[in-house]
């Protein structure tokens, strides 16, 4: 490793090892230490523990004494495999793990042997391996997704910084307009040194797989119809290391880093000076549609409805809301800053939550054209809303659908704002939607006994590891497979 500078700051248990071990090697107590640079044995103490961090001067005086360049006390390796076990192990005390398991600490005196420090060293180890594949409960990624949902709906879903890397990023690769092609992406992934390679073999834990080592990005096979979800996958990928992403160490982390991976996906695929500029044209138009903006950046519907929740509220000054919904009228994925009442439960979190039948995320379902987009006002205890939808399958077969609406004052702006469709909500009033009709629940309440489906996610913990549900062993194997007969120089990991 490189020796630090002494402009640098120092790794102050590092280089209370290094003092330490260039004293003793020269036979010197810290008593005596002391006298030769004028300073209290009590003090040098402290810096040999690395509790204290020193003036430069003392520095100095200190290499002076022991006859060492300054540079090899600033070196940020351990001077001996004995002070890198007693580094770690005063690193692990010290740390909040530690701490919460309420045990007195152990000092790595000399007296300590060495077979003893690397059996604690090797147990908190494992502690905090354990903790960072520690399970989350369905409750707390609940509470994790809430806190997330929350701090997006108070910036009015925007990341400026994400909007500014990935916009440049995408500009330098070539882009110029209209859809980002898969050429660019790869382009993308070039300028990092990156190499995308589809491959049919992936684990089936994994939606993508990254080899740093050898600066490998291995996705699904080109085949895919559409292909679209591709780029997505590519984009996130390469996030992870443009962001800065450390290995996920709770869920809570692990959700964060999804959406700041799937936002830059976003902002490569439809940058926001070219969406921005659509937009607004749109806007002057009065004619404003998901499906124009869909097929202008060529993306899925759902990414183009989740596009404009980054972008409408800060620079067209349209409050908005989005709604996945399955056919079963259970909410996917929902995000809302114009007031729309999202269904929640006592935590606060709307996931899996059943939307008013009213609503025209369920409406949308008994229409028979489902090719276009098509339109609603409801009427709730918040407001009016107008709404456009549009359905879609799933990988599985089963169907949802993708709504973006407005408050009915902001309806001015979009096409559909004509449509004669509406309908009225008082939900969460029971009496809405969520109650049967008296006739019925006399006739069938005592001679009904359904068989309900298990929804086995709402009893089990979430999958364990640092990525959840990710098959380490899997992941292993099948960069063993794919990696290249001589590896190349390390990539560094995110």
């Amino acid at each position: 490793m490189t020796a630090t500078t002494p402009s640098e700051t120092p790794d102050l248990i590092t280089l209370g090892r290094r003092i330490r071990h260039a004293r003793t090697s020269r036979g010197l107590t810290l008593d005596a230490l002391g006298r030769a640079v004028d300073s209290a044995p009590s003090l040098l103490s402290l810096v040999e523990n690395g509790r204290r961090e020193p003036r430069l001067s003392l520095l100095r005086a200190i290499a002076e004494a022991l006859d060492v360049a300054l540079a090899d006390l600033l070196a940020d390796e351990p001077p001996s495999r004995r002070a890198e076990l007693e580094i770690a192990l005063e690193r692990a005390q010290r740390g909040p793990l530690f701490a919460a398991l309420g045990l007195p600490g152990i000092k790595p005196s000399q007296k300590l042997p060495v077979p003893v420090l690397e059996q604690l060293v090797g147990l908190h180890g494992e502690l905090a391996r354990r903790e960072e594949e520690a399970i989350a409960t369905p409750e707390e990624a609940r509470r994790a997704n809430t806190m997330l949902r929350h701090e997006r709906q108070e910036r009015g879903n925007h990341m400026p910084h994400i909007e500014e890397i990935g916009e440049d990023m995408a500009r330098r690769a070539g882009y110029t307009g209209g859809a980002l092609t898969h050429r660019t992406v790869a382009r993308i992934a070039e300028d990092l040194g990156l190499t995308i390679l589809h491959v049919d073999d992936l684990p089936r834990s994994a939606r993508s797989v990254t080899d740093w080592r050898n600066g490998r990005i291995y996705l699904p096979p080109a085949s895919i119809p559409g292909g679209h979800g591709l780029r997505s996958l590519a984009l996130q990928a390469v996030a992870h290391r443009v962001l800065g992403h450390e290995r996920p160490r709770s869920y809570a982390e692990f959700l964060r880093q999804r959406v700041e991976i799937t936002y830059f996906a976003a902002a490569c695929l439809i940058p926001e000076s070219a969406a921005v500029e659509f937009l607004s044209q749109r806007k002057r138009d009065k004619d404003l549609a998901v499906e124009d903006f869909r097929d202008a950046f060529g993306v899925t519907h759902e990414a183009a409805a989740m596009r404009l929740t980054n972008l409408a509220t800060v620079h067209l000054g349209i409050p908005l809301h989005f709604l996945r919904v399955g056919d079963d009228g259970a909410l996917f994925r929902g995000y809302a800053n114009d007031g729309l009442p999202l269904p929640q439960d006592v935590t606060g979190a709307i996931e899996g939550q059943l939307v008013c039948r009213r609503w025209p995320a369920r409406e949308a379902f008994t229409r028979r054209d489902r090719a276009s987009e098509s339109y609603q006002y409801t009427d709730t205890p918040a407001g009016t809303f107008w709404d456009s939808v549009q359905t879609g399958t799933a990988a599985d077969g089963r169907q949802f659908s993708v709504t973006v609406g407005v408050p009915y004052a902001h309806a001015k702006w979009f096409r559909g704002r004509d449509t004669q469709v509406r309908r009225s909500s008082t939900c969460p009033d029971p009496a809405c939607c969520q109650r049967p009709p008296t006739d019925l629940t006399e006739r069938w309440q005592a001679h009904s006994w359904p068989s309900a489906r298990m929804h086995q996610q709402v009893l089990a913990a979430l999958p364990r590891g640092v990525f959840p549900g990710v098959d380490d062993t899997d992941v292993y194997r099948f960069l063993e497979r794919h990696a290249p007969a001589s590896d190349t120089a390390p990539v560094d990991a995110p």
